[in-house]
């Protein structure tokens, strides 16, 4: 079955950077419409116009700049930030000082704003600060060091706001890191338990058979079971340990956090009769016992419905004897599929299976509740000592769709 890798970008900041390109693009016709309200006015038109065409042309060019993190370099910053400090400045040549005095706008207006967003957006409060002081020193200037109320109630606005976007942005980013940590644990863990359950159906049962025939037998046998059984605890060990990967995280901090994950698509385009797969289980000592219609389940159900009933039979071989009785029960309802699988042995003394868990012996946890929690249902496990053992195995059939589909995709 060929496996797929999905890589996946969380970025919350990247409706931010939307915005941000709208704001520069309405701020910029809101500057000029307010130089053409009051164009009789103005000292020097030349000089606005000038400064106007150069606004123009810097801020719809550079739209693709503020798309996104990457983009927006360091080098686009500072020229960016240069472009709104000399529009406050030439307003000094471009005014005259009675208007100046009167708390007329500077040339880019509020447009300043948005190159200190940028540097809020791109590194956080720590550069907000120092764009948005950058520019408070610019409107001083401009003001002859006497501002109006105005100025500086928009300086400090602008002062407080892009240091609380940066900082928003800062905790943001940290969130993303540690949400794309969690979830390439949980993806671990899940194909940790997948490849365990599989090792524990194929390698470790032929190691412990090949432990206890060497032991019968005897002679040299005897040690190839000895050290059967030693690798059987070293790979246990191994399965029940498992690694975690390290996080990984964009080479650009702003551009989001990144996650890879391995998808397994299912070979099947429809769903699939369960009672196809668990009908090799039959045999002389194992009765099987189906509703007379198709069990339909999404193929991945199906697959691990019938790998944990599998598991549950080689448990029965394994501890009730190879002579002990079987018997599997399907029932079909509405909502979920009931497998049930009973045996006539000895049963399992109480406080066994947490034993065996603590040993690494993860055949209950994990080849039949591991795979049934993947798939949204539950395995609930009922045995009394002399009585035999009964395993209940139950998928619900909108989680197993709904899965399988997913998995599709």
């Amino acid at each position: 079955m060929a496996k797929r890798e999905r890589v996946m970008r969380m970025s919350v900041e990247q409706p931010l950077w939307q915005a941000l390109t709208g704001y520069r693009v309405l701020t910029m016709v809101y500057a000029i419409g307010l130089f053409a309200s009051a164009y009789d006015e103005v000292a020097r038109p030349w000089v606005a116009i000038a400064y106007f065409a150069v606004l123009a042309v810097w801020t719809l060019a550079t739209l693709p700049r503020v798309a996104n993190a990457a983009s927006c370099t360091k080098r686009f910053l500072a020229a960016d930030l240069t472009i709104a400090l000399t529009g406050i400045l030439l307003t000094r040549v471009a005014e005259s000082p009675e208007r100046i005095d009167a708390g007329a706008p500077t040339l880019p207006s509020i447009w300043a704003a948005g190159a200190v967003l940028a540097f809020a957006i791109k590194g956080g409060w720590r550069w907000a600060a120092f764009a948005s002081t950058l520019v408070a020193a610019a409107n001083l200037i401009h003001r002859s060091g006497v501002p109006t109320r105005d100025t500086v109630h928009m300086v400090l606005l602008v002062w407080i706001a892009s240091i609380a976007i940066g900082y928003v942005v800062e905790v943001a980013r940290a969130s993303e890191r540690t949400l794309a940590r969690a979830l390439e644990i949980e993806a671990a863990t899940r194909e940790r338990e997948r490849l365990a359950r599989d090792i524990h159906d194929g390698v470790l049962q032929v190691l412990a058979m090949v432990q206890r025939r060497g032991v019968v037998i005897g002679g040299e046998a005897a040690e190839l079971g000895r050290l059967a059984g030693e690798q059987e605890v070293a790979l246990r060990t191994l399965v029940s340990g498992g690694l975690v990967p390290v996080p990984r995280v964009s080479e650009d901090a702003a551009e989001g956090a990144v996650v890879r994950a391995v998808d397994e698509p299912d070979d099947s385009d429809g769903p699939v009769d369960l009672r196809a797969l668990l009908a090799p289980y039959a045999g002389a000592l194992v009765s099987l016992a189906e509703p007379g219609a198709p069990v339909s389940l999404a193929p991945a159900a199906a697959r691990e419905l019938s790998a944990a009933v599998g598991a549950a039979l080689d448990n029965v071989r394994k501890h009730a004897g190879e002579h002990a009785r079987a018997w599997i029960l399907v029932e079909d309802e509405p909502d979920e599929v009931i497998v049930t699988v009973r045996d006539d042995g000895p049963g399992i003394p109480e406080g066994r299976l947490a034993q065996a868990e603590g040993e690494g012996r993860l055949g209950v946890a994990l080849s039949i509740r591991g795979r049934l929690r993947d798939l949204g249902g539950t395995a609930e496990l009922i045995s009394v000592p002399g009585q035999g053992t009964e395993v209940e195995l139950k998928v619900p059939k909108a989680g197993s769709a709904s899965r399988g589909k997913a998995e599709q995709r």
